[in-house]
């Protein structure tokens, strides 16, 4: 199609689904047409609650020709192949976060949508919400002088605690740093550009853990990757930041992210949100100034519309394939430092997003 609303496709009826499926079907430049699962039943299920007028199988939905974008909601260890899939099939990939397990796979990923004259997008797109991006404004209009390093901390004790079957979250692809490491990195290139090498140090606290909630509470399961990681980015720009993951932390911190320049320091909204203001500290003030966040805070689904709408204006979208590339490339370079006590030298580059502007309003039909 070359214009009106972009024809839409969810593979993954699982329940990130939900987010997606109620952001999106409330985008008049969007047509939510097709939701496919490996339970059918699941899928017809999530069609019904959300209107949507196809449910079916996988091959069904690649097959519908009105469907442009594939929204791939599957398991981490399924990103890269059914990303491959879609775009066989001919149509425009948007990914849940990571891209892929692996550089290769998300590179091969890539190599196929150019050939095939496609894109691929990626998770997370909180990075495009109202709160990180009033954030990234202030930073691109001075606020803080020449932006020069950075403080990030996630740490919880563990999805054990609160998730029914969390098993996958401690499992190859997941873990602290792959599960919640994306949002944070993605934040920090979208401040600095590429990062260019890493180090890091890793820690697991138990060999198995119990899930402590839902019809499961009580069982046990192996923990396959470490729970604890802490690293040191440096930017091609020079720049740096000091990023923890963790998930053996008592004490709950999250959603920190710090941008310190040369003239004040910004504190962040959690990036695994769309919502939030920021504190401007300047040197010399005991207190800070809230600068509060203006724009769209849609929810999951918002870099699915900005790719639909990149295609139809022949546009770069912003939550690109190339940058949670890079993203990856920075997370499997944490992982091999902490393996290797090594520094890690990252291979890849991305150029900076820009900031969306403010007045970027989601609900609008402009197709």
């Amino acid at each position: 199609m070359t214009g009106g609303p972009v024809g839409v496709g969810v593979i993954g009826a699982g329940y990130i689904s939900g987010h997606y499926l109620a952001t999106l079907s409330a985008f008049p430049d969007l047509r939510v047409l097709f939701v496919a699962d490996l339970d059918l039943d699941r899928a017809r299920a999530q069609a019904e609650a959300f209107g949507v007028p196809g449910h079916g199988s996988v091959d069904q939905l690649l097959a519908h020709d009105e469907v442009e974008v594939v929204v791939n909601l599957t398991i981490p260890a399924a990103h890269a192949e059914v990303g491959r899939r879609i775009v066989a099939a001919g149509k425009h990939v948007w990914s849940e976060k990571p891209l892929a397990l692996d550089h290769e796979s998300g590179a091969e990923l890539l190599a196929a949508a150019r050939a095939a004259g496609l894109r691929v997008a990626c998770a997370p797109d909180t990075v495009l919400g109202a709160g990180i991006q009033s954030a990234l404004r202030a930073i691109a209009r001075g606020d803080i002088g020449e932006p020069l390093t950075a403080t990030t901390l996630f740490q919880v004790g563990g999805p054990n605690a609160w998730h029914p079957d969390p098993e996958f979250l401690f499992a190859k692809g997941a873990g602290p740093l792959f599960d919640m490491g994306p949002y944070y990195v993605t934040t920090l290139v979208h401040v600095f550009g590429a990062a260019a090498r890493v180090s890091a140090v890793s820690s697991t606290s138990h060999s198995e853990r119990t899930i402590a909630t839902g019809p499961r509470a009580g069982a046990t399961f192996a923990v396959e990757v470490p729970t604890h990681y802490a690293a040191l980015i440096g930017f091609a720009g020079g720049q740096s930041a000091s990023s923890t993951f963790s998930f053996q932390d008592a004490q709950r911190r999250v959603g920190f992210v710090e941008i310190s320049g040369t003239n004040g320091t910004i504190v962040l909204p959690d990036p695994n949100k769309f919502e939030g203001d920021s504190r401007l500290w300047r040197f010399g003030s005991d207190e800070p100034t809230v600068l509060t966040a203006t724009g769209s805070v849609h929810g999951r689904g918002s870099g699915v519309l900005d790719l639909a709408r990149a295609i139809r204006g022949g546009e770069p979208e912003r939550a690109s394939g190339a940058l949670a590339l890079h993203v990856l490339d920075v997370l499997l370079a944490v992982e091999r430092a902490a393996e290797t006590q090594s520094t890690v030298a990252l291979t890849s580059a991305v150029e900076r997003p820009a900031p969306l502007p403010e007045s970027w309003d989601p609900a609008a039909a402009t197709l």
